[in-house]
């Protein structure tokens, strides 16, 4: 096919990267801790540890899963924390000792753990104190051998570590009980690994770093196979997209780390990337506390910022935001959901900073496209990075031609190997040369910019985060008064998209709120309904099929109205 795009690239961003370059992320790592040993790495409640502090620390934790753990190449690993010091050397230490990561949210209830753990096989999970109580009912039936837990403040220190660990646990009482008998303290499992002979082993480009659990494009919640190849590649790809900026990196960067680092989107642009780079990562470990987050940045002059369109919006509404130091910005990206231009308008204004527009998915590492720095925003998600083709096609997987609405169709280094564990799935989604059919519908231009229309299916966006209708349809269904209902996506002004759900009572007496506070007890919150709409019926095709459209559009009109 034409790359139409390439004409439109900026100067000095090459059309291709070399991922051969490194043989695994092990090795990118250890250039970087080399390379970099004595600069600051990640900085977390005021505590900095430097490159070589990451480096000796993930040597040590690996020993341990080697020695103590008995864990082998290729064993699954899941980490279960919110951004603090830990999680970067969990991560690393892992990947050293040749295993495969299953990154999971700190906020998942028991049965979305259960499945995450049940389905990859992982047999260590390292999580946060708070998850304690929610890991003993989920590991039941499990291939979980070890638990390993630690308090947000361990690696911060005394006094200021103690401290966090006490209000956590006993003023804001977010550290319940558990009866966790394979429990582990990271610290100690730290201390006790310190002199301990770290063995390298091999790891492959094929190997797998990661099995990061999405809905996917059919809506199964399901493992994406993402090897080393991939995740240097699509490191190598935004890498190369910056380097107008970072230079020979004699320069360090200061990045904000207010994106859970769990998530696909911050673990290559940020986690990857920035310990490639040789970045400073400021660790924001709850940014929905707007004020405190706000206080940090005045404390830092950050470089760049990575966000989702809330987080920019909740800055920008926040008293005290017009104080920070924007001066060193150069560098402002938002992935995740739609950017809405009236934040991109309102950004620049405060930050002198253009807000650029990126956009991939799990399966593809998962940034595909994004806008060129400094091009204010057009509603566009950008061309398609280094090595990486994009082709709008059909139905029947053909391609279309330019300003032509499509399925967008992704080809590259950094498109998954597949789903763990789902053959049919893959085959779904995956077309003849390595072409991943993602699920969203689209066009491109003339210039070779990618417009992002519509979604294929019926998922749901909030803050940046998938919901599927269908788990959220089938915990609800199970209430004794449900008789019928349909999840489907609703206008927010905050998360951009909220969860609304239309129900056929069963029973007569079942309110909002008693089926609100039922989904909590399996949901994360940001898959709990918003809004119920309670109706005699719902509208169906001539088979039966529940019609999320007529709803969809019914909520939109009356927006509208």
């Amino acid at each position: 096919m034409d790359k139409i795009w390439l004409k439109s690239y900026p100067a000095g961003i090459p059309w291709e990267v070399d991922p051969s370059t490194y043989q695994s992320l092990v090795e990118l790592f250890e250039e970087a801790v080399a390379r970099y040993s004595a600069r600051p790495a990640y900085t977390n409640f005021g505590r900095t540890l430097t490159f070589g502090d990451v480096d000796r620390l993930s040597r040590s934790f690996a020993a341990w899963l080697q020695i103590e753990a008995k864990l082998v190449p290729g064993d699954r690993i899941a980490l279960m924390m919110p951004n603090i010091l830990q999680y970067p050397v969990a991560l690393f230490g892992a990947l050293r000792a040749g295993l495969c990561v299953v990154n999971t949210n700190p906020l998942y209830t028991a049965r979305e753990l259960h499945h995450q753990l049940k389905d990859s096989g992982a047999r260590v999970i390292v999580a946060f104190d708070g998850a304690g109580l929610v890991i003993s009912e989920a590991i039941v039936d499990t291939a979980v051998e070890r638990v390993i837990l630690t308090g947000v403040g361990d690696l911060v220190g005394f006094p200021q570590g103690t401290l966090i660990n006490f209000v956590l646990r006993y003023v804001k009482r977010q550290v319940p009980r558990h009866t966790l008998r394979c429990m582990e303290r990271f610290t100690s499992v730290l201390a006790r690994s310190d002199h301990r002979t770290f063995e390298r082993v091999p790891v492959s480009a094929e190997d797998l770093a990661f099995l990061q659990y999405t809905g996917g494009t059919t809506g199964v919640s399901k493992g994406a196979m993402l090897t080393h190849r991939n995740m240097v590649a699509n490191t190598l790809q935004a890498d190369a997209w910056l380097s107008m900026f970072t230079g020979n990196r004699q320069e360090q960067q200061v990045v904000v780390g207010a994106l859970p680092l769990y998530h696909i989107f911050a673990l290559t642009s940020i986690a990857l990337l920035w310990m490639h780079q040789g970045g400073h990562t400021v660790l924001i470990t709850n940014p929905r506390d707007m004020h405190g987050f706000v206080n940090i940045l005045r404390r830092y002059r950050c470089t760049i910022y990575y966000g989702v369109n809330t987080l920019f919006n909740g800055l920008l509404n926040t008293p005290g935001i017009e104080k920070v130091d924007f001066s060193r910005l150069h560098s402002c990206v938002a992935g995740g959901m739609a950017l809405q231009s009236v934040v991109a308008q309102r950004w620049k204004a405060l930050t002198g900073c253009t807000l650029s527009q990126g956009w991939g998915l799990t399966e593809t590492s998962p940034v595909a496209t994004t806008m060129p720095y400094g091009v204010d925003f057009n509603h566009s998600i950008g061309l398609p990075v280094p090595s990486t083709s994009i082709s709008i096609r059909d139905e029947q997987g053909n391609e279309l031609p330019v300003d032509s609405e499509g399925e967008i169709c992704v080809q590259g280094p950094q498109v998954m190997k597949g789903y763990w564990k789902h053959a049919e799935e893959t085959a779904a989604v995956m077309l003849p040369g390595g072409w991943l059919r993602t699920g969203d519908l689209g066009h491109m231009d003339a210039q070779g910019y990618v417009y992002l229309d519509d979604r294929k299916k019926d998922m749901i966006v909030v803050s940046g985060f998938k919901v599927f209708p269908n788990e959220v349809e089938g915990v609800l269904a199970s209430h004794p008064g449900v008789l019928e209902v349909a999840a489907v996506a609703e206008a927010d002004t905050h998360s951009s998209e909220a969860v609304a759900v239309f129900v056929v009572r069963k029973d007569p007496s079942l309110t909002a709120e008693t089926l609100i506070a039922y989904a909590h007890q399996s949901l994360t919150s940001y898959k709990v309904p918003k809004h119920v709409y309670f109706r005699t019926s719902l509208p169906k095709t001539n088979v039966g099929k529940i019609l999320r459209r007529a709803l969809r559009d019914e909520l939109a009109q009356r927006t509208s109205d």
